[in-house]
């Protein structure tokens, strides 16, 4: 099965079907490394061959743009860069601004921190539902022009919102976390990708951890995102955990680790789907792009896709007020609160 393993196109770009999310170096996820390790993380990144790198202005209010701007810039050609405006911060609190003032000057700021005059592929990160999404794609058309971006992304948007952006700029890549727990993208994102021509970039591919076997009984620690996620509390921990286990007992039997049937799932779906896995450790990292040299059966997809079917895990995937930002389809009978 090479076809889903093979290099990925995303607007202009080909690189390979697995990137590095820098998210968690800076953000959301704890506990966070300390600066001296994300930046061996990131350069250890760069020499196994990691060609695409994500980031946005809202993780770390603007570190983790830092953090890529000191540590990969001296190799600016080795990797495709990415970031993303709309979803922000202001005095330490996070807003959603997709207004094309607001938008250009996240864009200058995000230019800054990151020590560059060109973003490869720059992302909506969220729909504001104040501001008409042709508005908001219009300010990005504008930076196209001026060379301070390549191509246009959108992310956690649905198939409508993504028609109505690309008939005004082709867009060159829909972000939306995607997992064998997290199927929303196949409701009709995906399929609305491949006959647009657009690439599919999947987030949290491995279940923010819990297909990677890094979440316990015991849950998350306090102050970290996946605390507010209902998923990770009960009644609906326990059962999305004996889920898990059989899904290692899938991965076992494959022989590969969790991590990389959950990938290897994950890019089996489209060829035009990339995965963007966080990680702070470097052998985590080795051992996702492992991945791209596994080859796995149809049988071992299937058990996949049996166990995960839509319904099979407990819980919603956002809490109330996190729901209520994205503009991603929900499947019939998905639990919302």
């Amino acid at each position: 099965m090479s076809a889903p393993l093979s290099p990925r196109t995303i607007g202009p770009f080909t690189v390979k079907a697995i990137g590095l999310g820098c998210m968690n170096l800076s953000h959301a996820y704890l506990p966070r490394p300390e600066p001296a390790q994300a930046e061996r993380l990131l350069g250890h990144a760069l020499d196994i061959g990691v060609d695409f790198f994500d980031t946005a202005a809202l993780y770390g209010f603007g570190a983790n743009e830092e953090l890529l701007g000191r540590t990969l810039m001296h190799r600016r050609d080795d990797f495709v860069l990415a970031s993303k405006c709309v979803l922000g911060g202001k005095d330490g609190k996070r807003g959603i601004d997709g207004s094309p003032q607001a938008i250009t000057a996240t864009l200058e700021d995000s230019l800054r921190r990151l020590n560059v005059d060109h973003i490869d592929l720059y992302y909506l990160h969220r729909l504001d539902p104040n501001v008409p999404i042709e508005e908001s794609v219009g300010a990005l058309v504008r930076a196209v022009e001026a060379g301070k971006i390549g191509a246009i992304g959108l992310s956690e948007m649905s198939a409508t919102t993504l028609r109505r952006a690309h008939a005004v700029h082709p867009i060159a890549a829909m972000q939306t976390e995607y997992s064998p727990w997290s199927r929303n993208a196949e409701v009709a994102v995906l399929d609305a990708c491949g006959e647009l021509g657009v690439g599919f970039v999947a987030f949290s591919p491995v279940a923010r951890g819990v297909l990677a076997g890094g979440v316990g009984p015991e849950g998350v620690q306090e102050g970290d995102v996946r605390a507010s996620m209902p998923r990770f509390h009960p009644p609906h921990l326990p059962h999305n955990l004996q889920l898990a286990a059989a899904f290692g007992r899938i991965a076992a039997d494959a022989g590969c680790t969790m991590a990389q049937l959950s990938l290897g799932w994950v890019l089996s779906r489209r060829p035009y789907v990339l995965a963007i896995p966080g990680t702070t450790s470097t052998a985590h990292l080795d051992e996702d792009m492992a991945t791209l040299a596994i080859d796995l059966s149809a049988e071992t997809l299937a058990a996949v896709d049996a166990l995960f079917t839509f319904e099979a895990v407990s819980g919603p995937r956002y809490p109330r007020a996190a729901q209520a930002q994205i503009d991603t389809e929900t499947w019939d009978g998905e639990p919302l609160e």
